[in-house]
């Protein structure tokens, strides 16, 4: 009696792989299956959202949508666009995000109004280097153009060390420049 190797009970072809057992097969055929009788339970929730909201709530979220914030407009649009029949795949095609980010949206609004849907700032340290270099500067900044010294950011740098105590680098004192003149700060160059 020959005895056979391994690759050669599991009915391997030669292409390196055996064949399929019959265990196997059956895991395939499942999930078919299982869809089949999820598609027919899961029948019953496609359709409309039951997501309603008052008068005051869609005048609120036509202002939140022309927010400019990108996050906070996406979020009261699909909310406005479910009040007006649309599905979470179409919504989520618009706007190119996933269907659950739609539906968690929509749970948002549902559970917290108006006011989940806003950006909030992500928790944090306080930005202690740059509060401290807009403390020196803002003043400078502030002053007629024709009135003051050029200021590069080496001396910038020197004088907030010497003033505060706090070493702020190069592009953490750029920034928050840039971040103070785009807020709505004077950039002094009337």
């Amino acid at each position: 009696m020959r005895r056979l190797s391994g690759h050669q009970r599991t009915g391997d072809r030669g292409f390196g792989r055996p064949a399929l057992s019959s265990l196997r097969l059956v895991d395939q055929r499942l999930p078919g299956w299982f869809c089949a009788v999820a598609d027919d339970r899961v029948q019953g929730m496609t359709g409309r959202s039951p997501l309603s909201a008052t008068e005051t709530q869609r005048a609120a979220l036509s202002v939140l949508a022309g927010s400019r914030d990108r996050g906070e407009a996406d979020r009261a649009r699909a909310v406005l666009l479910t009040l007006a029949g649309w599905t979470s795949p179409r919504i989520a095609e618009a706007f190119g995000v996933r269907e659950d980010t739609v539906r968690l949206w929509r749970s948002d609004f549902m559970s917290g109004g108006i006011e989940a849907l806003r950006a909030t700032l992500a928790p944090g340290p306080a930005p202690v280097k740059s509060e401290a270099a807009l403390r020196v500067v803002s003043p400078w900044l502030a002053a007629p153009v024709a009135d003051r010294r050029n200021w590069t950011i080496p001396r910038l740098r020197a004088e907030i060390e010497a003033r505060e105590g706090v070493r702020i680098s190069r592009s953490q004192l750029s920034k928050a420049l840039r971040k103070k003149s785009s807020v709505g700060g004077d950039r002094g160059t009337h």
